[in-house]
């Protein structure tokens, strides 16, 4: 508007041009109106709202029931650790991993509850692998927080597997809960034939169940002798252990382990057409025919005398006869990891606990840690939750040597479990464990003070402190020392050892 009186049209009448201007400033006038209408309009709906928004007065209402000084409340500052400050102001503690899931015990910050479900957690995003790995030196009360974890699932419908039992601590617990305790050893009348097929799952096809059959039946042969041998496999022993495998399998069903180790000694002519397969398989069929003729022979040399049901809510091996042989147990637990695979690599299978009791014995055998490598790398695939039982961490630098491929599997094994629980350790113990699980100084000097049924729990990047609270009937089911205490067990005191 200010620059049309510089642009007029040439030879305008002076009556035009003032009619010009004033028309553009009845436009100006008009909208500098419009503007203000709008502003007080503002204005006025913001005092109707102040006026309508009652306010509590600053000595609070009036009455019995104020809860407020009518002073303002004024509090001198203070400088003070965060340690202090967690115990001078409760609601400074963590918030805990919510209801949902199996109680455990009392959150020792909060006063709260304590509930832990690793597949409730995996739902959630508040971990990324449902696995457990679980430290605690001797008396601690780390089997019972084990046995509490999983048979409290079961209601929840989760099924449990503890493939190996050293002890046999867990054949009680599955008789107890309806489920099997399997006990193989020499002189017992139970025989395992780990060439069965096993159970089929329901989401495959004929000729992939026969392919994963077969490449099942290949790897534990295989496993097995590497095992006997204590060594690694040549080419040329795994080609003879196929072909005495492929030969056993035309001529029956169910192949079992004294047919194939007549068919590696002497194979048949039609497969050794260059007369050296015998040689080939000399040495492997010897490894294997300890199992059938040799002193590990009665538990694996004639057909399956036992079912695998993974219906039960519990199914445990028991390994107790023969927990002084290494080389036994060892057979023995990667046999049954074969036997059970078929249904714990079931993708409907359920949700199940896998427990894996004195790891530090089983990590010895690479053929084992490669086994159970694979199925915690599956397990959220699958549904499975693997739980690790050490006595202390600094138990994974006994295996294999320092950069070996055995020690790369077991620091795996604790890289992919989010879920870490170290019960009491020994104080020259606390710097391997730290280190292992990047814990804080507070946290590394706690596990010292931590009494039994205590244990410091790290969940991802957060952490807790639980006592563990078992049941009287619990404790006389888990109990573990009543032989070394001379106490029967149905008359323990739950408070004497769990606090």
């Amino acid at each position: 508007m200010q620059t049309t009186v510089l642009i007029t049209p040439e030879r305008e009448r002076r009556r035009v041009r003032k009619a010009r201007e004033r028309a553009a400033a009845d436009v100006v006038a008009a909208a500098r109106h419009t503007r203000q209408q709008s502003a007080r309009a503002e204005h006025d709906a913001q005092r109707t709202e102040r006026r309508s928004t009652t306010y509590l007065p600053t000595a609070g209402e009036p009455g019995p029931a104020t809860l407020r000084t009518p002073g303002r409340f004024r509090l001198p500052k203070h400088q003070d650790t965060s340690a202090t400050w967690g115990g001078a102001y409760p609601f400074l503690a963590e918030g805990g991993l919510g209801s949902e899931g199996v109680f455990v015990g009392q959150d020792l910050y909060s006063g709260s509850s304590f509930v832990y479900d690793p597949w409730v957690l995996y739902q959630r995003g508040l971990i990324t692998a449902p696995n457990v790995v679980l430290a605690g030196i001797v008396g601690a009360g780390k089997s019972a927080l084990a046995k509490s974890l999983y048979t409290r699932s079961i209601p929840f419908g989760r099924r449990v597997y503890v493939p190996g039992d050293p002890k046999g601590e867990h054949t009680a617990v599955a008789h107890a809960v309806g489920g099997r305790a399997i006990m193989l050893g020499p002189g017992l009348a139970n025989r395992l034939n780990p060439l069965d097929g096993g159970r089929r799952p329901s989401d495959i096809d004929d000729a992939q169940w026969a392919a994963q059959v077969a490449a099942r039946r290949r790897d534990l042969l295989g496993a097995l002798a590497e095992t006997v041998l204590d060594r690694a496999l040549t080419p040329l022993e795994h080609t003879a252990i196929d072909f005495a495998l492929a030969d056993t399998v035309r001529s029956t069903e169910v192949p079992i382990l004294p047919m194939v180790v007549d068919r590696l000694l002497a194979p048949n002519r039609r497969d050794d057409v260059d007369g050296r397969l015998a040689e080939d398989g000399r040495l492997p069929g010897h490894a294997l025919r300890r199992l059938v003729a040799g002193d590990l022979a009665g538990m694996f040399d004639g057909p399956s005398t036992i079912a695998f049901d993974p219906d039960l809510p519990m199914t445990s091996l028991d390994l107790s006869r023969v927990a002084q042989n290494t080389t036994a147990m060892s057979v023995l637990m990667t046999c049954a990891s074969a036997w059970m695979e078929s249904a714990l690599l079931d993708p409907a299978g359920g949700q199940r606990w896998v427990i894996y009791d004195e790891a530090w014995r089983l990590m010895q055998h690479p053929a084992l840690l490669r086994r159970m490598d694979a199925h915690w790398r599956l397990a959220r695939h699958y549904g499975i939750a693997n739980m690790l039982i050490f006595h202390k961490l600094s138990d994974l630098e006994n295996v294999g040597d320092q950069g070996s491929a055995m020690r790369a599997l077991a620091s795996s094994l604790l890289a992919n479990a989010e879920t870490r629980i170290i019960y009491r350790q020994e104080p020259d113990q606390l710097g391997a464990t730290a280190t292992a699980l990047g814990l804080t100084r507070t946290e590394q000097a706690l596990l010292t003070t931590l009494g039994t049924g205590q244990g410091l729990w790290r969940i991802r990047d957060r952490s807790f402190v639980c006592q563990h609270q078992i049941h009287p009937d619990e404790l006389a089911l888990f109990d573990t020392s009543a032989r070394a205490s001379g106490v029967p067990r149905n008359f323990k005191n739950a408070e004497a050892s769990f606090g």
